[in-house]
């Protein structure tokens, strides 16, 4: 079982991505914070959901927390163009939904989109 001590296995791609980072927090709540956790498990995520992040062009996402914080990256082809991609996102079938849902867990005002509620981190530092 991977954990934070064991790291996690990356997708391999036979060509060029690039990798965006983002983070938002949730609510100071046990009770909310598990409940979010649960509803981003492989058995509870809504499959519309993750075909809306598949047909906006994102080949891998991860989504990490420690306490109330949380930190995304997204991997995508080297053209993706962040803006449009969640312009289209937020029109797809139930992404509003899941927005308005997720709100309940998170420090962000229902009606939000998803690129509203998470702000894109800067890197600004690389060892390759």
């Amino acid at each position: 079982m991977d954990t934070p001590q064991t790291g996690y296995p990356v997708q391999e791609y036979k060509r060029p991505v690039k990798r965006y980072c983002q983070t938002m927090d949730l609510k100071d709540n046990p009770e909310l914070i598990a409940e979010y956790r649960k509803r981003h498990s492989q058995a509870h995520a809504w499959p519309e959901i993750i075909a809306g992040i598949r047909e906006v062009g994102i080949l891998e996402m991860e989504l990490y927390i420690l306490g109330t914080r949380l930190f995304m990256i997204v991997e995508t082809e080297l053209d993706f163009e962040w803006e449009s991609a969640m312009q289209r996102m937020s029109t797809l079938p139930r992404q509003q939904e899941w927005e308005d849902y997720m709100a309940i867990f998170q420090n962000a005002a229902p009606g939000c989109t998803s690129a509203e509620k998470w702000k894109l981190m800067e890197r600004i530092f690389r060892l390759y």
